[in-house]
């Protein structure tokens, strides 16, 4: 029976042995590391000739060719992610970026740049053109922009942010792979003692970055304790050192007053408003207006008026328009023509800032009013050149502004606010004459929220409000809808000869009247030492640098004591 039974024991413990060392086996497989290697164009799904573009963590749509060796990108794609200094005339077919010194000029498919007018060599073409528009080469970006970049075989990272963020060093050689799994596939090595970005950290493993922007899996036993690293700035090097918009602006706050010629025969009227005006510091007459297509203009400037001016401490900053040369004489101007003009726009920028230097003014004030849309890219490189040219010849420059909305964003308010000394709100209007509208000029509300959206782009320090020396007249009769102007001057006789008391109203934080004659009702928001108080007090609170005022002649001796005590807030 003994005999019987060993064979079965012998053969029962055979096939124990045979399936236990098959679960061994297949756990052992499980256990096992992958060997399979990803294929890193596949990882990067990246075409052939082009690389893949990450601006941060965030990959990019499009990918960037790479052209005789060298690495281009899209302008379109540089102005939205790395530089909106770049700009690109389409008629003259040349690329633009204008600093505070001047501008740097490249022309497609040519050899080197030019630099303030001075001829440079580059490693390649800077610009060249294909069937989509402009494309930049990667080093020239670099050059003229505060970026660092790295570039591999599939990838381009780019960086413009240089935030803190976790790494970790890895304790010994091991795999970044696809997935947190020890068989998924491995994309490359990591070796001891490299330093890789902690993207997330999970129970067993971490997702990591290393140097060349590979984004992977590494166990957390091969890596040391997350530590904080503040990344330190390289940018590209070369030719170029972007140079810093150094305001010319006042060692005070700025009380700026209009004063309106009229023509050239007003310059005489100077002692007349600068006499009254206590605590006025600058003032603008209006001397320049845009008179034509080629971006001439029309001249009342006098270098005996800025000497005159001088004796009373204050500074001349001439205003130039686009609408009065227009208004008077009927033309139709196409500004966009000489916006979109690099030649006229730079001949422009030359010439007004030539007009004040022959006459010793210490500023220019640009009142440009009527810039459509379609300018927008246009004007802000206007504004870029005509700073340059103000600071060669240290005027101040200052740029008038509607309150922001929705429908004049063409005036660039976070251009302004870079290259402008100083950004004008004429902060007024709110309703205005003819608008058939009634309402205040200037409430309180509508101040505050100019304000406040004008200081997303441009810094307080940099910031004028102008406040009107007048107000509206409404008449209402019926359908019928008039109105007339009232000076802050003869606001006080007009209240006494209409014997209406006025009313502080709340929600425009004005004093307000209404009365009736016949069959007209009457109303008015009072602008009046009150309301301005108010505005002032705000201004303050909110760190600007000066108040201006429309204009000259309007106001009587009071309201300029307390824009005087406005300036030592």
């Amino acid at each position: 029976m003994k005999r019987k039974i060993f064979p079965v024991l012998i053969a029962l413990i055979l096939i124990i042995l045979i399936a236990g060392g098959a679960v061994y086996m297949r756990l052992r497989e499980k256990q096992a590391y992958g060997t399979d290697v990803m294929d890193l164009r596949t990882y990067f799904e990246v075409e052939e000739g082009k690389l893949a573009i990450y601006n941060g963590s965030e990959r990019i749509a499009m990918q960037a060719p790479i052209i005789d060796g060298t690495c281009y990108l899209n302008l379109n794609f540089v102005k939205s992610t790395i530089n909106s200094g770049f700009y690109y005339d389409w008629n003259e077919k040349k690329l633009l970026l204008t600093d505070a010194k001047g501008s740097i000029v490249a022309v497609p498919d040519e050899d080197g740049y030019s630099l303030y007018g001075e001829k440079k060599s580059f490693s390649c073409k800077p610009v060249v053109m294909r069937d989509d528009g402009p494309y930049l080469a990667l080093p020239y970006v670099g050059m003229l922009s505060d970026l660092e970049y790295r570039v591999n075989e599939y990838r381009l990272q780019l960086v413009n942010a240089w935030e803190p963020y976790e790494s970790s060093a890895v304790l010994k050689d091991t795999k970044i792979r696809y997935e947190g799994d020890v068989k998924a596939a491995i994309l490359c090595d990591a070796l001891t003692g490299e330093s890789l970005e902690v993207l997330e950290s999970l129970k067993d493993w971490s997702r990591v970055r290393n140097e060349e922007g590979i984004i992977g899996y590494v166990e957390n036993k091969d890596l040391s304790a997350p530590m904080t690293v503040t990344p330190i700035k390289t940018p590209v090097k070369g030719d170029y050192e972007i140079p810093e918009y150094a305001s010319d602006r006042l060692y005070e706050k700025v009380c700026l007053g209009w004063h309106a010629i009229g023509g050239i025969g007003g310059n005489a009227t100077l002692e007349e408003v600068a006499g009254t005006s206590i605590g006025m510091n600058v003032i603008s007459p209006t001397w320049f207006s845009l008179k034509d297509d080629e971006g001439n203009f029309r001249s009342f400037a006098e270098s005996s008026y800025v000497q005159r001016a001088h004796k009373y401490g204050l500074e001349v900053w001439p205003a130039f328009d686009d609408f009065n040369y227009a208004n008077e004489s009927g033309e139709k101007i196409n500004e966009q023509g000489i916006f979109a003009s690099t030649e006229k726009r730079q001949r422009l920028a030359k010439q007004i800032v030539q007009a004040c230097v022959e006459v010793g003014a210490d500023g220019l004030n640009l009142d440009f009013e009527k810039v459509s849309a379609q300018s927008r890219e246009d004007f802000g490189q206007f504004l870029r050149e005509l700073s340059a040219e103000c600071r060669k010849h240290a005027l101040t420059l200052s740029v008038d502004n509607y309150m922001p909305n929705e429908g004049n964003k063409q005036y660039s308010l976070d251009v302004q606010g870079q290259v402008a000394d100083y950004v004008i709100l004429m902060g007024y209007d709110e309703h205005w004459h003819g608008s058939k509208d009634p309402g205040s000029v200037a409430s309180l509300g509508f101040i505050t929220d100019g304000i406040n959206k004008t200081l997303e782009s441009v810094p307080a320090d940099k910031l004028v409000n102008a406040v009107p020396f007048y107000t509206i007249l409404w008449k209402i009769d019926g359908s019928d809808v008039s109105d007339e102007y009232l000076t802050l001057i003869n606001e006080p006789d007009f209240i006494k000869r209409m014997g209406v008391t006025p009313v502080w109203d709340e929600a425009t934080e004005q004093n307000y009247m209404e009365w009736t004659q016949g069959t007209k009702t009457y109303k008015t928001w009072l602008e009046d030492l009150d309301s301005l108080s108010v505005k002032l007090n705000v201004m303050s609170a909110k760190g600007l640098a000066g108040v201006a005022a429309w204009r000259l002649g309007y106001a009587p001796q009071e309201v300029w004591t307390l824009l005087a005590a406005f300036k030592q807030m």
